[in-house]
């Protein structure tokens, strides 16, 4: 089978697989985290839920830092990526001890919510970085089969992160504090893990570094400016970018709808609640594999373009004859398929993005793209904090994502024949 064959050629890859072992390490360290600050929100007995409150939550650790990451990128078009890794990981380490000490002492809200906005944060740097090297390690021919592999193996693992956090969490009671801590262990691994890649293999290019945090600072505006404008000179790249976010928004909307009812249709306790959200991340998560393994195949005999459209076309259909149950089992098996045309979309938008995009400017524009995921998922959740009852069950909203995907699928088929065309 060519895939796989490829994919071993692939992991013999030595700066690969290292680029590969940074990423998940840090992205379980996300999932671990994540689901530790979710579960603290939405399952602390001593809480009353409702889908403001989660909107509410989102924004606070979202929207800060998104409005700011088309700067961060400037800066990470100018610092050493292997650097970024290195002290970004072990900032997060050191800034989740901190969130579990004030988990442990119960300090207001807002505290929390800095201290959790403050390791998100760096989660920027990181993750742009990593999208932004992957074509450092791998040749252009299998740029395609690298970015089916490497985010959605970051993507997995930051489900089973998740997954090792629900299962601590339900294990021990009262345990989010020591949830959190290990969240910090493995963000202190991934951050060693990166010395072992080269200082100066990941770029950017020697000129364009500036290693001055001033220097850096003072072209940060002028930088921006350059990306956007590249950006929007690459249409391709631009269309790609637009039609993701929408499917990140419809992806976030359900996301806080199966957030509800896990926590009050579903359920009559937390803890039964809680594993019932456990498996739908998990199975989210087999949808992501699932993915990985069949968008090489399908973007060979369809393209980027149609093959973002077929994804959205599929979760159109199948989230709206699925959603309108709102049980436990339609509801999961939804959960596989918006999880496999979610990441089967992003992987042909990276790859768009990767080889539209000039190197000198990766590093902001997947910053941008950072920008407009987090975006798309807060206005997402405001939305559904507006349509969704107490219980989360709303038809209303499961058409309106429906239509979107629908929208979506139209707009890139268009597209798909305007690039096709002579």
């Amino acid at each position: 089978m060519s895939v796989v064959r490829d994919l071993r050629v692939l992991l013999r890859l030595p700066d690969f697989r290292r680029l590969l072992a940074v990423r998940l390490l840090s992205q379980s360290a996300d999932g671990v985290y994540q689901v530790a600050l979710a579960t603290y929100v939405v399952f602390s007995p001593e809480r009353q839920t409702s889908p403001a409150a989660v909107a509410s939550a989102m924004a606070v650790l979202l929207l800060p830092y998104s409005l700011i990451g088309p700067f961060a990128g400037v800066l990470l078009d100018r610092w050493r990526r292997r650097q970024v890794f290195l002290y970004g990981n072990l900032l997060r380490a050191l800034l989740a001890c901190c969130t579990a000490l004030l988990i442990i002492a119960s300090v207001p809200d807002w505290l929390f919510y800095v201290s959790a906005l403050s390791v998100t944060a760096v989660n920027r740097f990181v993750l742009a970085g990593l999208s932004a090297a992957l074509p450092r390690v791998v040749d252009a021919d299998r740029l395609v089969l690298a970015n089916s592999l490497s985010p959605t193996a970051g993507t997995l693992a930051a489900t089973a992160g998740g997954g090792l956090a629900f299962a601590v969490r339900l294990v021990a009671a009262d345990s989010d504090a020591t949830v959190v801590l290990l969240g910090a262990a493995l963000y202190l691994c991934a951050g060693l893990s990166s010395l072992r890649i080269a200082r100066e293999l990941l770029g950017p290019d020697q000129e364009l570094v500036q290693p001055r945090l001033a220097a850096a600072l003072t072209s940060t505006a002028r930088g921006l400016a350059d990306g956007l404008r590249h950006l929007a000179q690459r249409r391709a790249a631009s269309y790609a970018l637009g039609a993701m976010t929408l499917l990140r928004f419809c992806y976030g909307a359900l996301t806080v709808m199966v957030l509800m009812l896990s926590r009050y249709a579903w359920a009559e306790k937390e803890s039964e609640g809680l594993a019932l959200l456990g498996v739908a991340v998990g199975v989210s998560g087999a949808g992501f594999f699932a993915a990985a393994v069949l968008t090489p195949w399908a973007v060979g005999r369809l393209g980027q373009y149609r093959w973002i459209a077929a994804c959205a076309a599929t979760a159109a259909v199948l989230e709206l004859a699925l959603g309108l149950w709102f049980a436990p089992a339609p509801t999961l098996i939804a959960a596989f398929i918006l999880g496999f045309v979610t990441q089967g979309a992003k992987i042909s938008t990276d790859t768009v993005v990767q080889t539209t995009v000039d190197d000198a400017y990766r590093g902001r524009v997947f910053s941008l793209y950072d920008v407009l995921f987090n975006v798309a998922f807060v206005g997402a959740a405001g939305v559904a904090a507006l349509m969704l009852p107490p219980d989360g069950r709303s038809v209303p909203l499961v058409v309106v994502v429906a239509v979107i995907y629908t929208a979506v699928a139209v707009a890139m088929a268009r597209w798909s024949r305007v690039t096709a065309a002579p």
